[in-house]
């Protein structure tokens, strides 16, 4: 496992990361859990990331179970406000009281006095953002958080935060958590340019495309009891037509040739690109969290990498 610093922040990160949506205290039996999160810590994992809203608590709940026991300054925890936790109008957004009371909500769950990096799940429109940069900063000076970061935001956002933070004089963020992933590129226009010009790292969710690029779904085929045939299968759509799932089949080989599975050809791609500091993953299983740590250490060769490109724009 290969460990980096995120933006231009002190702290290290592993390059891989394990997640807790859509999985841990909602799909996910405790016990599945405890193997997953055993199995990625001691493979090398010290980033684990999860959110409040993540089953309304629950994988937090779990994670900081299955964490209680470990040694916490080993552990680069990593969670998130911002999506509605009741029908309460202030339980929602970036405002400075939902901020507080969220990070006292996570830490209750996370039974731990401080998380490592907390970060603004979307950025909220209905709160003026310096109310937000400077609850960060107080979070900061209260030793409830060490760092701070967003997920998913545009980059003249990320950018403004930034400005205001210096002017401030407030810790700016160091990170920014989108979706990233062969089959989604979105932030190669702007986001990741300007990130890089910033200093803020690049966390990346969705690395496997909601598991379109776990090879699962070769031959257009949707197994029973994957994500695409479930509830879940609604954060997947935009993979499962046509384009990217022929797409994926024509990775899947160019990773055979590598001696690579599909998953660790999609994760060593996203790793090799310049400004993504780590990749989040999220597992069921055991043996899916071996497959994927296996990826940390892997460099993609020059013609491996054009191979990839190929496939990209015949695709």
């Amino acid at each position: 496992m290969r460990y980096r610093n995120l933006g231009q922040s002190g702290l290290k990160v592993s390059v891989l990361s394990l997640g807790s949506w859509l999985t841990f205290g909602r799909s996910v039996s405790d016990e599945d859990a405890r193997r997953c999160v055993d199995l990625a810590l001691e493979s090398g994992i010290t980033t684990i990331d999860t959110a409040d809203v993540y089953h309304r608590g629950e994988a937090e709940r779990v994670l900081g179970e299955l964490l209680s026991s470990r040694e916490r300054h080993h552990i680069v925890l990593a969670t998130k406000c911002f999506f509605p936790m009741s029908d309460h109008p202030n339980d929602r957004g970036l405002s400075r009281k939902h901020i507080n009371e969220s990070i006292d909500g996570s830490l209750r769950r996370l039974r731990t006095d401080y998380v490592d990096l907390y970060q603004c799940h979307r950025y909220d429109v209905d709160t003026p953002l310096p109310e937000t940069v400077a609850a960060m900063g107080d979070l900061i000076a209260r030793g409830k958080i060490l760092y701070w970061g967003v997920s998913a935001w545009s980059a003249d956002q990320i950018a403004a935060a930034c400005e205001l933070a210096d002017a401030m004089g407030v810790p700016r963020p160091i990170s920014n958590q989108p979706p990233y992933s062969l089959l989604d590129r979105d932030i190669e226009a702007e986001v990741l340019p300007r990130c890089r010009q910033l200093g803020v790292g690049q966390i990346v969710f969705s690395p496997l495309a909601q598991g379109v690029l776990s090879g699962k779904y070769s031959g257009n085929v949707i197994p029973a009891g994957s994500r695409a045939s479930q509830r879940e299968r609604a954060f997947m759509e935009r993979y499962l037509e046509d384009r990217p799932l022929r797409l994926a089949d024509a990775l899947d080989g160019i990773a055979a040739n590598a001696g690579l599975t599909l998953a660790q050809l999609a994760l060593a791609w996203v790793l090799q690109v310049p400004g993504v500091d780590a990749a989040i993953f999220g597992a069921t299983r055991a043996d899916q969290v071996e497959e994927n740590v296996r990826a940390g250490d892997v460099t993609l060769d020059p013609d491996t990498l054009n191979e990839i490109t190929r496939a990209l724009a015949a695709g």
